[in-house]
């Protein structure tokens, strides 16, 4: 299957500044629904304890994507396909922001889900493709910077927008957001032509197993990808139990400002992804779950229930280990990433599907494993929990790292 796979001059500044905002504000609308469900709940009479089914719907559609559309990018034009999907994702935000019905809202909420993931995964392969071979990393990770931005904005953003006109506002507003992304997609994005000879949807969506059984590449930086953000999803998820409850009684607004502490991701993502154009990322990675392992030092002293520390310096020790932990998941997250694409240049698209579900099987499991930990052993058995993943992603390193480039 023949298809073209890279520039050969430089990306220009300019385009790699236009996919690194376009997949952030895709990612975003993943995540604006979070910090809303209250109004959302209020609006349509759900009862408190099945608003939830809104956020579910949205990562459902996710996981979808990553199965069912990422893989496309391999099958038809990349610029054909991301305008199209962009133009289906305007449909459903407007269509989330004049939901009349419960049922009306969860349905649009899915396409949200499936749309802004796999616009998003999309143009992180379209940029890995796009990009000449030396420069894959620094292309990567900064399109991998974007996404950390939307992530991190996403929640503020919503909230600060509901307050103001309520959350319907805010999927209006997205909705225009990504129309003017669409032009300028349209207007920048280089042509990549369709391969010459496309596989059959069916075949190409069986060809991930495939790809997941064959490339040792894949199955190790999956395997980390996997460690790395259960780890993260284990602290995420905890961290409100503690901070909600006495002592501390921190409403949900500041609790969700800490995520800001991640903004130092996007650096540590830009500088990663230029060590591994170097040859260097099995350093990167040793050093990046190295740093995963060290985080967990201030984030279980900060808020240990058994020591006497004053409100600053909780905080101040919270913090420092927030921007460690997302410095060392955002630097392997680029790693994983530059080393993937590097191993079957017509298969982005789907190996980007494939690693996306180690990222989505960990971070659900992180979830659980966490808020469980919390009901047993407290802050105390989330840390150490946290730490014994953490040292195994590493120890999972060390005994694969020979194995892959």
């Amino acid at each position: 299957m023949s298809t073209v796979t890279a520039m050969p001059v430089s990306m220009p500044p300019g385009l790699v500044a236009l996919f690194a905002a376009s997949s952030g504000v895709s990612v975003a609308n993943v995540y604006y629904a979070q910090p809303l469900l209250d109004l959302m709940a209020a609006d349509f009479g759900i009862p408190v304890g099945a608003a939830g089914a809104i956020v579910t719907a949205t990562q459902v559609g996710s996981a979808l994507a990553l199965l069912l559309l990422v893989p496309l990018g391999d099958r038809m034009s990349r610029r054909r396909l991301t305008l199209m999907q962009l133009g289906v994702l305007c449909v459903a935000l407007l269509c989330a922001a004049s939901a009349r019905s419960a049922a009306f809202l969860i349905g649009a909420m899915l396409v949200v889900g499936m749309l802004g993931t796999a616009m998003t995964q999309g143009l992180i392969a379209y940029a890995a493709t796009a990009a000449a071979a030396g420069e894959r990393g620094r292309v990567v990770g900064a399109t991998q910077g974007g996404v950390v931005t939307g992530l991190l904005l996403a929640r503020v953003l919503a909230g600060g927008i509901a307050d103001i006109g309520g959350w319907r506002a805010m999927y209006l507003l997205s909705a225009l957001a990504m129309l003017a992304v669409g032009l300028l997609l349209w207007w920048r994005l280089p042509p990549q032509p369709a391969p010459l000879r496309p596989l059959p949807y069916g075949r190409l969506i069986r060809s991930m197993q495939a790809l997941l059984r064959d490339e040792r590449t894949l199955q190790v930086r999956g395997g980390i990808a996997f460690l790395m953000f259960a780890a993260f999803g284990i602290f995420w998820s905890a961290l409100v139990l503690p901070l909600s409850t006495p002592p501390y009684g921190m409403s949900h607004t500041a609790i969700g400002a800490f995520g800001l502490a991640g903004v130092v991701g996007v650096l540590a993502a830009s500088r990663a992804g230029r060590l591994a154009d170097r040859g260097l990322g099995q350093r990167t990675s040793g050093g990046a779950l190295a740093l995963l392992v060290l985080a967990w030092v201030p984030l279980g002293v900060a808020l240990a229930p058994s020591l006497s520390l004053d409100m600053p310096a909780r905080v101040g020790l919270l913090v420092l280990g927030i921007v460690v932990l997302d410095l060392a998941v955002q630097a392997l997250q680029v790693v994983n990433q530059s080393m993937i694409f590097a191993v079957r240049p017509e298969a982005h698209s789907r190996v980007v599907g494939c690693y996306m579900m180690f990222y989505a099987a960990g971070s659900g499991l992180g979830a659980v494993g966490g808020t469980a930990m919390y009901a047993v052993a407290g802050w105390t058995g989330v840390c150490l929990l946290g730490a014994g993943v953490s040292l195994a992603a590493l120890a999972f390193w060390r005994m694969t790292r020979h194995s892959t480039a």
